[in-house]
């Protein structure tokens, strides 16, 4: 598959997850009927609550979330990647991040447990710390897809280079980036960001993100986008609940990288990083 028509979803999802399901099947469907054949959720799609009920919010693997979702892309014939829900943890009370992506018929042909947890002091006097609710992953994966190898991120992890190397050097063309960026963060970084791991990588990054106020307070900052290879913004959302559309030409990625091959360039004999390593295990 050479080209590919993704569409991204922006939410702002509450602590009500048969209301978040209802809303995000309907936008899947639009989407759909719209002729994409890839759809992106953000993170954590499906509920965003107290932190009193992150543990009693989290789903064993396939639980409800994941069994309606797969009923989707099976019914509409579509990629879809579940942004993240929390996934019960057997071994310990705190559950992972972890994100899916199924396939057209519905199959869970990927997962990825969020590697990064943010903990941050934001300018208003609040506070985040996700090391309080989660655990960590702790693999570094690709996956091969009909559209080509593709890497999994969530959120916070935008902000270390090392894994999306890791993944781009493992043969990704894609890489997700389901987020609830902070407005704050997100107003300085989030598009410096996006475009830089796009360009060091010469992947396109597909980055569906929270927007406006959760139950706890954090102001999402929406603007979800779609980079391509080169770093240019292909589909941006706002502020508001909605879309955002964009083609995916792999013939016009592997153009780029050749035409620019630094990927070919890094001096692994001088720079073996823990992300590399962690790679090679996988």
């Amino acid at each position: 598959m050479k080209k590919l028509k993704a569409a991204v979803i922006q939410l702002n999802s509450g602590s009500d997850k048969a209301k978040n399901l209802e809303n995000v099947s309907r936008l899947i469907t639009k989407a759909a009927y719209r002729g994409a054949q890839l759809v992106a959720l953000p993170e954590l799609f499906n509920w965003r609550g107290s932190k009193k009920e992150v543990k009693l919010n989290s789903e064993s693997f396939p639980g409800p979330t994941l069994k309606r979702m797969a009923e989707l892309a099976s019914s509409l014939k579509l990629f879809l990647l579940c942004g993240s829900i929390i996934e019960t943890n057997a071994r310990s009370s705190k559950p992972y991040n972890t994100s899916f992506l199924l396939d057209p018929h519905g199959k869970c042909i990927a997962s990825y447990r969020k590697l990064h947890l943010f903990k941050a002091q934001l300018k208003g006097g609040g506070s985040i710390d996700e090391h309080q609710s989660y655990s960590t992953g702790g693999e570094v994966k690709t996956f091969t897809t009909s559209v080509g190898k593709v890497g999994l991120t969530i959120c916070y992890d935008l902000r270390f280079p090392e894994l999306y190397r890791a993944l781009a050097h493992d043969g990704a063309v894609v890489i997700f980036v389901p987020s609830a960026f902070t407005f704050e963060t997100g107003k300085a970084h989030w598009e410096i960001l996006l475009r830089a791991r796009a360009i060091e990588n010469q992947v396109y990054l597909i980055a569906p993100n929270q927007y406006g106020t959760d139950p706890l307070g954090n102001h999402a900052y929406g603007h979800s986008m779609i980079v391509d290879p080169w770093g240019t913004i292909i589909a941006q959302g706002s502020e508001g609940e909605g879309i955002i559309y964009g083609e995916l030409d792999l013939e016009y990625l592997h153009r780029v990288r050749e035409q620019l091959p630094s990927l070919k360039h890094l001096r692994e004999d001088l720079f073996t990083t823990k992300a590399n390593r962690l790679k090679k295990k996988s």
